[in-house]
Formats: C-alpha cells, sequence, structure tokens
C-alpha cells in the first residue's frame, strides 16, 4: 500500500488502513467513460481501487469536451477506452486498467460483468440500464446507477443483498416517444460531474462498508435549486429472480416494424457504392460527426422536406442509435408506400463501434 498517497485517507477516522486495504483488493467494472463515467473512473483510480474496467464503445468528439474532462481537444476522434487507460495509468500507476473497447449487448455481458466485484452503469441509454441490471441480478453482482436529465440527476444502488433491483424501480423499458435526448435536449456541463462523483461515493461504500449504501433509495438532485432528496421504494421479489438474458434490449417502440441493416451491412454497402443515405439528427450532432456521403434532413424537417429524397432509389435512414431513424422511415412510408426506405440499425454508435474494432 502506497502510504504517503493515501495518507489523507489513511488518517481519517472511521475509514483508515482497513477500508484502505478493500479498496486495494476490489475490481469495479464502469460502464460508459463518458460524461458520468469520467468522474467515476477518475476517483476510483485516484483512491486506490485495485483493479478497474473501462467498458465504451465510443470515439471522442468535440461535442464531448464540456463536461468529459478527462479528455482534451488532440483526443478528438480517439478511442475513449485508450485515452481513459493512458491518462489514468498517468494518475495513479498502481491501478490494473482494463479496457473494453465495445459496447455492452447481450452477447457479451455476461461474460464482461462476471469478472468485477461492482457494476457503476455510466451509460446514457435505456436498454443498456436494463441490460446491466438483468445481468447483475443472475451474476448476483450490485451495481451503482446515475442519470442525468437537463438540469437533474438521479443516484441509486441496486441489487444489493437482497434489494431492489433497477426494474423494481422502473419495470418495463419506456417508448421511444417518452426518452429524453440529450443529443437534443442538451446537457449542463457540471451536472454529470456532480453525479457521477455521487456515484463513485457509492462504489466507495459499497466497497468498504463505510456510511449507508443508498439501497432501497432514489437520490433525486436538482442542480437550479441545489436541492438533493430521497425517494425510498421496494423490492419486487420477482424481479429478483431472472433466469436468463431477455432476446432483445432495444427500446419497446410503438414504431411499425421496418427494413433494416447492421452497422456491417451498412459499412461494406459504403465499400461498395455510394448509396442514398439521409440522416436525420440534429445540426449539432451531424456537424459533430457525419458521414461524407449523407445527406442531412432532421427529423423535425422530414415532413416538409419529404420531396428532396429520390425514392426511386433505395434510401438508408441514419442516426444516433436508429431509433429517430426508425420514426423517420415510418413518418414516410404512408406518401411513399411503394419505396425502398431501410434503416441502419444502431446508427452512428454502432458504425464507430465497428470502426473501432475493425
Amino acid at each position: 500500500m502506497d502510504n504517503e498517497r493515501y495518507k489523507r485517507q489513511l488518517i481519517l477516522k472511521g475509514f483508515g488502513a482497513t477500508a484502505q486495504q478493500k479498496l486495494a483488493n476490489a475490481s469495479v467494472l464502469v460502464v460508459g467513460a463518458g460524461g458520468l463515467g469520467v468522474p467515476v473512473l477518475t476517483y476510483l483510480n485516484a483512491m486506490g481501487v485495485g483493479r478497474i474496467g473501462i467498458l465504451d464503445g465510443d470515439t471522442v468528439s468535440f461535442s464531448n469536451l464540456h463536461r468529459q474532462v478527462l479528455y482534451v481537444e488532440s483526443d478528438v476522434g480517439l478511442s475513449k477506452v485508450d485515452v481513459a487507460k493512458e491518462k489514468l495509468s498517468a494518475q495513479n500507476s498502481n491501478t490494473v486498467l482494463e479496457g473494453y473497447n465495445y459496447f455492452l449487448t447481450k452477447d457479451n455481458a455476461l461474460e464482461t460483468i462476471a469478472q468485477f466485484d461492482i457494476v457503476v452503469d455510466a451509460s446514457d441509454n435505456f436498454p443498456t440500464r436494463y441490460l446491466v441490471n438483468d445481468a447483475c441480478v443472475l451474476l448476483k453482482k450490485p451495481f451503482v446507477y446515475g442519470a442525468l436529465h437537463a438540469f437533474e440527476g438521479q443516484v441509486s444502488v441496486f441489487n444489493y443483498q437482497k434489494g431492489p433491483t433497477y426494474r423494481c424501480l422502473f419495470p418495463n423499458m419506456p417508448k421511444p416517444d417518452e426518452v429524453p435526448d440529450c443529443n437534443e435536449n442538451g446537457v449542463l456541463g457540471i451536472l454529470p460531474g456532480i453525479v457521477g462523483n455521487l456515484q463513485a461515493l457509492e462504489t466507495i461504500k459499497l466497497i468498504t462498508g463505510v456510511g449507508e449504501v443508498l439501497s432501497g433509495q432514489l437520490a433525486l438532485f436538482d442542480g437550479l435549486g441545489t436541492v438533493l432528496r430521497k425517494i425510498r421504494f421496494s423490492a419486487i421479489p420477482e424481479n429478483l429472480q431472472i433466469t436468463a438474458l431477455r432476446d432483445n434490449y432495444e427500446l419497446e417502440c410503438a414504431v411499425a416494424p421496418v427494413t433494416s441493416v447492421t452497422a456491417l451491412e451498412f459499412q461494406e454497402l459504403l465499400e461498395l457504392g455510394n448509396p442514398q443515405v439521409i440522416d436525420v439528427r440534429t445540426l449539432s450532432e451531424y456537424e459533430g460527426q457525419r458521414l461524407s456521403v449523407a445527406r442531412h434532413i432532421p427529423l423535425t424537417e422530414l415532413e416538409q422536406r419529404k420531396d428532396e429524397i429520390d425514392v426511386k432509389r433505395p434510401v438508408y435512414f441514419l442516426c444516433q442509435s436508429g431509433i429517430r431513424s426508425a420514426k423517420g422511415i415510418s413518418l414516410l412510408a404512408s406518401y411513399f408506400p411503394k419505396a425502398t426506405l431501410i434503416n441502419v440499425t444502431g446508427g452512428m454508435n454502432q458504425l464507430r463501434s465497428y470502426a473501432a474494432t475493425h
């Protein structure tokens, strides 16, 4: 143990050498190296957690820099996992840092999570949160939850000592129209730092046994009023008895089924030719990272500008995750019933993940 490095923790009454050794022996997987993940990673690493897994398939974009303060301008375009590992290692060379340069999926969740004591869900989407929950229930691992919306944040600890799970609080995945999207609605740069640090604090408490863990409690932080309040909730027995992961961890859409291609299939199309691609993301998303062949028509303008699309050719619709593009296809299908309208499943997120691993 590096006594000089951790001196202020070692002399802290109620913490001391025993808790510090527990940190050194612990392993934590952080799912997401973005706004929430950066403060979690930075403080767990600095405080002496022995082994930390960093899981994210994304790259650094310029629009990340106002809140993901581990990254700098020269990191734009690079893998978040690779950059985070390098900088965290420079911060604390004693930590064993393991990088997982992909997004969490049904196929890799159990194998990856099984290697760690605790999971911190620092993701930014509902499918990943439900997948983390179900995998942690199956593997009997506690996980620390955090989420953001506008000027507010939420933190809780799920699946701790047979306590409530995420599904006890939020039984079913919402519909796409009910999902707030920070790509469209924005996020105040400081808020992920506050909520992520609260997640790191709960993780430290889980590891060391110091303090009261937020199990069965949802902490709600109001940034505008600087108010923190708690809501208590109870376990629902059937949600603690998951026997297998579900077949599908996509948003339970009200959108009609659409023809789709995977990111891999779409990438092959791009390499073979010049497909007609409509990008329905917001202007800021499009300017942050775009495909050279894509034409930008935001979803909010799609109906009015539908005649700009050559429906005699196949049309591929693209957004950040594949949800808004599916909405766009459903919107246009009634106008062009004979057109070939194809959704790119997983959108830019999956295309970036593919690019990062090939």
